[in-house]
Order: structure tokens, then C-alpha cells, then sequence
């Protein structure tokens, strides 16, 4: 069946559907922050000081592992050197009020894929317009298995990385506040849409934009671009580069299936 027509709508129209758009989507944010403000307790002291502790899931998981494996106490972390303070007046009032905004918008992600759909669903086509129910869960599904990527392996891994590094013993690590919050948003962020590429990928695609020969070509590109990353967010050892690596690698090598499925759909 045929698009929609979508000369039917003026330009104004489409900036009227998208401000709505924007202010749905804000008060869906607003919403669940409120409900966050609820359990900030919990936020806080379990969900993002968590990984500043050695009783951290992630630390006693490396360590078990290191056991199994026969290298004793190696990776195994007992104390983090460091603390956290607060610099400015105002700081903890602006981390309480972006940290829950940052878990409002989490938890209302599926919501605001549901009214991106809505926005750009009338210049699809009927049967892709039924897909809406698809898009949602594995759009949804990709974000929040990157935020807890981001959460439970890219954030320890860099706690313990600048909390065990210094330039002299004379020198103690006393991190602000707004620089370990800093990190723990970029982290849990950058990851949950990095997760989202092979979406990205899927619309890039249909649009004409990415072909999977420019995928293929610039894997090498991306394979040292993961691996610098990689690098620069974990301890400098082999085993902690690769368990960050290999998901990127892999969100990749899927992003790559995805562009052959959609090419070979569109030349049907």
C-alpha cells in the first residue's frame, strides 16, 4: 500500500505534532522523576554509590571468578581509596534533582519510543505501521540492557581503575562530587544508546543513508575505535578489555546483520 500523503500536513503541522511530541514526553519524564523522588534513598545509597564499595555484585563476581580460575586474591578488591565530596553549595540539591530526572527518563524510555513511533509512523507503510508493538520492546530492550552495562561493567571498572591509580603516594584521590556523578551519567547514558545502534542502523538503512558494504568496510575502523574505548574506561589489563569489548563488538556485527536484512527486503 501507499505512504500516506503526506502533503496533507503542513510544516507547521509537523512542528505542532512534534512540539506535543516533546511535551508529552517531558511530562512522562517529570512523572516517573516524582516517583524516583519517592525511593531516593534507595537511588542513592544502593543504586549509584554502589559501585564506590568493594561489596560491589560486580567486584565479588570478578573475584569468585579469579578464584575458579587459580589466581588467588589478584583481581580481588578489598578496600577503594577514596572519597567523595562536595564542593559547592548547591551541588548535592543539583545532583538530587539531575539524578532523578536521569532515572525519570530512564524508566519512561519506552514511553517516549512509543511517541517518537506515533511521529514518524505516518510516512511508513500499513504493514510497517503494525510493527510499532516490535520497534518499542527491542528498542526498549537494547536501551536498558546498555544502561546496565553501563551500570554493572563500565562504571566499576573505571571506579576501580582512577580510584587504585595515582602519580605518587603523597597524592590522595578525593573525587567531587560532580565528577563521579559526571561519569556514572555518561556511562549509563552513552552505553543504553550505544545499545540502540542496531535501530539505528535498521532506519539508517531503509533510508538509503548506510549500506552493509560501508558497514563491512569500516569494521576495522570501528574494531580499533571499540578497543580504545575499551581501553580508556577499564584497568589496564587484558580479561577487563574484553569483557567491555566484546558486547560493543558484537552490538556491531548485529548492526551489520541487520543492514544485509533490511537491503535485501528493500531490492524485494
Amino acid at each position: 500500500m501507499a505512504k500516506k500523503n503526506l502533503n496533507e500536513m503542513s510544516f507547521l503541522d509537523h512542528l505542532e505534532d512534534l512540539r506535543w511530541l516533546l511535551v508529552r514526553s517531558t511530562i512522562a519524564i517529570i512523572i516517573m522523576a516524582i516517583v524516583t523522588y519517592f525511593m531516593s534513598d534507595y537511588l542513592f545509597d544502593t543504586i549509584i554509590f554502589g559501585p564506590t564499595r568493594p561489596t560491589f555484585f560486580t567486584y565479588r563476581f570478578f573475584c569468585d571468578l579469579s578464584h575458579q580460575l587459580g589466581f588467588a586474591d589478584n583481581i580481588c578488591i578489598t578496600e577503594m581509596p577514596f572519597i567523595i565530596q562536595n564542593t559547592q553549595m548547591e551541588g548535592q540539591v543539583n545532583v538530587f534533582i539531575w539524578m532523578c530526572v536521569l532515572a525519570g527518563f530512564i524508566l519512561s524510555f519506552p514511553y517516549i519510543l512509543w511517541e517518537i513511533w506515533k511521529f514518524i509512523s505516518p510516512a511508513l507503510y500499513t504493514k510497517e505501521k503494525k510493527n510499532a508493538k516490535v520497534f518499542i520492546f527491542f528498542s526498549s530492550l537494547l536501551f536498558f540492557l546498555g544502561v546496565l552495562f553501563g551500570y554493572f561493567v563500565v562504571i566499576p571498572m573505571s571506579v576501580n581503575f582512577v580510584a587504585t591509580f595515582t602519580v605518587s603516594d603523597v597524592v590522595l584521590n578525593q573525587f567531587t562530587l560532580d565528577s563521579y556523578i559526571g561519569m556514572v551519567k555518561t556511562s549509563v547514558l552513552a552505553s543504553g544508546l550505544f545499545f540502540e545502534l542496531p535501530i539505528i542502523i535498521y532506519f539508517l538503512t531503509k533510508l538509503g543513508l548506510v549500506t552493509p558494504s560501508f558497514l563491512r568496510n569500516n569494521r576495522k575502523y570501528a574494531i580499533v575505535l571499540v578497543l580504545i574505548v575499551a581501553a580508556i574506561v577499564t584497568p589496564p589489563d587484558v580479561v577487563s578489555q574484553t569483557i567491555v569489548a566484546i558486547p560493543m563488538l558484537l552490538i556491531y556485527e548485529a548492526s551489520i546483520f541487520i543492514s544485509v536484512f533490511v537491503s535485501k527486503n528493500e531490492k524485494k
